[in-house]
This record gives C-alpha cells, sequence and structure tokens, in this order.
C-alpha cells in the first residue's frame, strides 16, 4: 500500500514497477473506471472492464427509468408551459 504525500505524489511499489516495466521518469496514466482509480503506464492499452462498465450502464438505465418516472410529463402534470410556447417567443404573429 502506497500513501499520496502533501504534494499528492504517490510511490509505485517495486514490486508492480518491476512487473510492469516501470521506470524512474517513465509517464503513467490515472484512470477513473467508476468508484476506483487505474493506472496505467503510458503506452499500454487501456483495456475496458466491462463488468465496471456494465454496471454503470445498469446505473444509468435506472437513474433514467427514476428520472422518467418523476417527470410531469410522465404524470400528466402541468409544466406551466407548453411546447407552442417555446416556438412561438419572440416572433411576430
Amino acid at each position: 500500500m502506497s500513501k499520496v504525500t502533501s504534494k499528492l505524489q504517490v510511490t509505485v511499489p517495486k514490486a508492480i514497477a518491476d512487473e510492469y516495466r516501470i521506470k524512474p521518469g517513465d509517464d503513467i496514466l490515472w484512470v477513473a473506471s467508476g468508484e476506483s482509480v487505474r493506472v496505467v503506464p503510458a503506452g499500454a492499452q487501456v483495456k475496458p472492464d466491462v463488468a465496471e462498465r456494465l454496471k454503470l450502464f445498469d446505473q444509468a438505465t435506472r437513474r433514467q427509468a427514476q428520472r422518467a418516472a418523476q417527470s410531469p410529463r410522465r404524470q400528466g402534470g402541468d409544466r406551466g408551459w407548453t411546447r407552442e410556447d417555446l416556438y412561438g417567443r419572440g416572433r411576430s404573429r
């Protein structure tokens, strides 16, 4: 386990650096992956984590369904304006 310094620097463990051939001066890429962060050596192909992407897609689908259920248009509620109001603004009649 590594700690983050006050300057937001992180030390790569030697075993990891050896395994992925990371040397001093090499660039590494920080990739956001849902609720975690992946560290990828520069030049390496970033392979999408399929399970993580499917989980995020499912979460987004649930959020969209919740928004649709709460939308006034879906419930027949009055939004206070009509579609025609939007298209008629600022036009001379």
